[in-house]
C-alpha cells in the first residue's frame, strides 16, 4: 500500500518548468529515495508535498486520498536550508516550533527533554541558537521534525554539515523511525546512503523523472554480467584460454593473487565461465560486480541528457 502517491505534477515558473507531469509512489513504511542533480526539480516537488506552493496541474494523495491542508499535521519536514531563529534560546525555540505541531507544552517538554539528552543537546538548553555549531542546530532541527511523530517525514539533505560520528547517529534514528511505522521521503546526493537507506527511488533531471522503482530491482537491471575474480597460480592474461566470449580486464595484483574483471555473455552463465576457469587457475573467490547507485545516477542522467541534445539539435 502507497502511503504518499503524486500523480501527473507540473509545476511552471515564468518560462522554467520545475517538474513536468512527474508521478511518485511511495510505500508505507519505506524510505524513498527522492534524486536528482542540482535544479532537477526534487526540492519544487517537495514544497508541493508540503504545500508550501501549488502545482498548477496534478493531484497529491495521502492515506489512499486526496491530500488536504489538515494532513500537513501528519507530515515532518527537515528542509536543507536551515531556518531556527538565531537570537532565541534553544530549548525556549524548540519548545514554540513543538506547540505550533500542536504537541501541548508539558507533552513537548517531557519529548524534548528526551530527544536533548539523546542527542546531547541538553547543556545547551538555554543557550542562543547562534552560540551552536551547524551540527548541533541541525540536530535541534531534525528534532523538532520528528517529534510530533508524523506518519510521514520528508528529510531534504539531512546529513549536511554533520561529520561522520553525527550521520551514522541520524542513519541510526532514521532506521529506527522506520522501523516504528514511519514512511520517509529522504531527498539527497549522497549515493551512498541511498544504497544503506533506501528501499524505492525516483531519479528526477530537467523536471522529469527518469527512473523509478525498487532499488536492488533498479541495480539488478542495470548490471552487465560482470564478476570480479581472485585467484592464483596463473600469472598470465585469461584472455589466453578463454573463449572470446568472454571479455577480460586485469584489475590488479597483490604479491602472487591476481584479480580480474570478466564480462560473460547474456546468454551464459556463472557456471560456463568457472568450467572454463577451473583447469588453469586457482579461484580465491568470484563475485559479481553490481552497479552502485552512483553508476546508474551518472549513467542514466548522461544518457537523458544526450538524448535531449540530440533532439535539440534535429530539430534546428
Amino acid at each position: 500500500m502507497d502511503l504518499f502517491a503524486a500523480n501527473n505534477i507540473t509545476k511552471q515558473f515564468s518560462n522554467h518548468k520545475a517538474l513536468d507531469k512527474v508521478s511518485i509512489s511511495v510505500p508505507e513504511k519505506s524510505i524513498f529515495g527522492l534524486l536528482g542533480p542540482n535544479g532537477a526539480g526534487k526540492t519544487t516537488l517537495i514544497r508541493i508535498i508540503n504545500r508550501i506552493i501549488a502545482p498548477d496541474e496534478g493531484e497529491l494523495y495521502f492515506m489512499g486520498r486526496k491530500l488536504v491542508p489538515n494532513d500537513i499535521e501528519r507530515i515532518g519536514y527537515l528542509p536543507e536550508e536551515r531556518g531556527l531563529y538565531k537570537k532565541m534560546n534553544v530549548g525556549e525555540q524548540a519548545l514554540y516550533l513543538a506547540q505550533l505541531k500542536g504537541i501541548n507544552r508539558n507533552d513537548a517538554v517531557k519529548r524534548l527533554k528526551y530527544w536533548f539528552e539523546k542527542f546531547e543537546l541538553l547543556p545547551w538548553w538555554n543557550r542562543k541558537v547562534e552560540e551552536l555549531s551547524k551540527g548541533m542546530q541541525q540536530k535541534v532541527q531534525f528534532i523538532v521534525t520528528i517529534l510530533h511523530e508524523p506518519k510521514l517525514l520528508i528529510f531534504d539533505e539531512p546529513f549536511s554539515g554533520f561529520d561522520p560520528i553525527n550521520v551514522n547517529l541520524l542513519k541510526e534514528e532514521i532506521l529506527e523511525l522506520q522501523k516504528k511505522g514511519v514512511t520517509i521521503i529522504f531527498s539527497t546526493h549522497n549515493m551512498a546512503s541511498v544504497e544503506e537507506l533506501c528501499d524505492h527511488i525516483a531519479l528526477i533531471n530537467k523536471s522529469k523523472k527518469i527512473l523509478d522503482g525498487n532499488v536492488w530491482d533498479i541495480q539488478k537491471t542495470y548490471k552487465t554480467n560482470s564478476f570480479e575474480l581472485h585467484y592464483t597460480d596463473y600469472d598470465g592474461n585469461l584472455s589466453d584460454f578463454l573463449p572470446p566470449k568472454f571479455e577480460v580486464t586485469d584489475l590488479s595484483t597483490i604479491n602472487e593473487h591476481f584479480i580480474s574483471k570478466i564480462q560473460i555473455p547474456k546468454d551464459a552463465r556463472l557456471n560456463d565461465l568457472i568450467r572454463e576457469l577451473l583447469p588453469h587457475i586457482t579461484i580465491q573467490a568470484i563475485k559479481e560486480i553490481i552497479p552502485s547507485m552512483n553508476d546508474i545516477f551518472i549513467r542514466t542522467v548522461t544518457q537523458q541528457t544526450s538524448s535531449s541534445v540530440s533532439k535539440h539539435e534535429e530539430s534546428l
